[in-house]
């Protein structure tokens, strides 16, 4: 409905034989964009699993110091820690359960966005024999790091957005309360 709209916008805009080109060019781009954005649902669950990571690698980290293995130690961190994070994370669990390597049970969440550094980590540290544990341990200080830095940002700009209102009401009562009597206590203490 809203690539129709945008198509007749501007045809309406353009008008003419111009116009009927125009609407198709501006549909299609219309169409490519709608297509792209996001959901809010994705959305929430992007910034959710992007909240919760940090905490779910870090305990992670913990169950493979502890002595667990990687696939059993992510199934009490999906179960301990329900949410986004651990429902992407299931099939990782449930095709090593099914027989699966790790390189190939990695390779279901290689492709997410968010979870693939945990997913090269773990690969990376299967096929060359390196500790899994300490390289899940870096991976979750790079993620809370990631994360503390994510949080500092957002504060900074609640700051700045903040600033903005304020001084939008703050200046004209400056300029009335302070400027302008002082301005005209002047004008008259000048004027014979």
């Amino acid at each position: 409905m809203a690539v129709a709209g945008v198509g007749i916008g501007a045809w309406l805009l353009v008008g003419g034989v111009p116009g009927v080109v125009a609407a198709l060019v501006a549909a299609a781009a219309a169409r490519h964009l709608l297509s792209s954005a996001e959901t809010t649902s994705r959305r929430r669950d992007r910034e959710e699993v992007e909240r919760t990571l940090p905490h779910v690698v870090d305990l992670f980290a913990a169950t493979l110091r502890s002595g667990a293995e990687p696939v059993a130690g992510l199934a009490k961190v999906c179960a301990a820690l329900p949410g986004p994070a651990a429902e992407r994370l299931r099939p990782v669990v449930e095709r090593s359960r099914w027989g699966a390597g790790g390189i190939e049970a990695w390779a279901a969440v290689a492709d997410d966005e968010a979870l693939a550094p945990l997913s090269r980590a773990m690969v990376r540290s299967q096929a060359s024999g390196a500790s899994v544990v300490r390289t899940v341990e870096r991976l979750a200080e790079e993620l809370r790091r990631e994360s503390l830095a994510h949080a500092e940002d957002a504060a900074r700009r609640v700051g700045v957005a903040a600033a903005i209102p304020l001084g939008v009401c703050l200046l004209p009562a400056f300029m009335l309360l302070g400027v302008v009597p002082t301005v005209a206590s002047l004008f008259r203490s000048i004027a014979p």
